[in-house]
Formats: structure tokens, C-alpha cells, sequence
């Protein structure tokens, strides 16, 4: 029977003071070698908070860390450096997302997006962009997918 801990922490900034340490003194494993872990697998997520599970077995004290994402939109806003998405998406434009940035986000959210590959993960992401008041490439998201459809932005994807 295993024990899990979940907890909230900054990426790569996990330390052994509360919401962690507390929870995993009493499982009796090495609390220092848990947070180098976490921090370790969290460090891409820098500036954001991160779900984290730590699935502990009692009787070996083996743990396995299981990293959430956070979500994608707050993963577009970080890449852009913007605060907020847009109140009004359909006429006020925060920023604009390239195609080289919306693949580097499919990438982090991978496990989470529903499309079969890269090309059809990183529509998802730039599908988001829609309601955040987010244009891609200077142009309405829509209009970018189509492009992606039509093969125009293949060769990102080979590499």
C-alpha cells in the first residue's frame, strides 16, 4: 500500500519547509532526496507553480515523483512574459506567440494535450491563444492552424 503526498511547489524551487517537509517527515524518507528530485524534474517550470505527487511505499522507502503542468495558458503567458491574458480577446491583442514558442509549450504540456502528434499538440496550444488575446506569428490563431494544416510550418516539426 502506498502513500501520496500532493502538494503545490514552484518549479525547481521545492524545499523542505511547508507544504512538503511537514508531509513527508513522518513517511520516513529522505526529504532532501525527494526535493532534489522534485526540483530536478520541476526546473523547466521556473516562476510557476506546479503540481507535484510524491508516491512514497512505507515499507522500502522508494519514491516516485509525478510532475503535473501547469496549465497552458499560464505556459503561453510565461512564454510571452505577459501577466494576463486579454479581458476582451476579440478586439484587444495582448502579444504574439511564434510557432517555435507554441511547439516549445506542446512540448511541456505533451502528457495533457489530447492531439496524436507534435503538429496536432501544438494546434491545441495555439487554439488557446484564441481566448487569451494572443495573435501567432502577427496573424488570428485561426488562421495560423490552417497554415499548419496545409503543411506550411512542416519542417519545424522534423526536428
Amino acid at each position: 500500500m502506498t502513500e501520496t503526498v500532493k502538494a503545490l511547489v514552484e518549479g525547481g524551487k521545492a524545499s523542505a519547509g511547508p507544504p512538503l517537509g511537514p508531509a513527508l517527515g513522518p513517511m520516513g524518507v529522505n526529504i532532501m532526496q525527494v526535493i532534489n528530485t522534485i526540483n530536478d524534474k520541476t526546473k523547466s517550470f521556473e516562476g510557476m507553480k506546479v503540481p507535484v505527487k510524491v508516491i512514497i511505499d512505507p515499507k522500502t522507502k522508494n519514491f516516485e515523483i509525478e510532475v503535473g503542468t501547469p496549465p497552458a495558458a499560464s505556459l503561453i503567458l510565461n512564454e510571452l512574459g505577459a501577466e494576463k491574458g486579454s479581458g476582451s480577446a476579440g478586439t484587444h491583442k495582448i502579444a504574439d506567440l511564434t510557432v517555435d514558442q507554441a511547439i516549445k509549450v506542446a512540448k511541456m504540456k505533451e502528457g495533457n494535450l489530447l492531439g496524436n502528434d507534435l503538429k496536432h499538440k501544438t494546434k491545441e496550444i495555439i487554439g488557446t491563444c484564441v481566448s487569451l488575446g494572443v495573435t501567432v506569428e502577427g496573424k488570428k490563431p485561426q488562421e495560423i492552424q490552417k497554415a499548419i494544416d496545409e503543411g506550411e510550418f512542416d519542417a519545424k516539426f522534423r526536428s
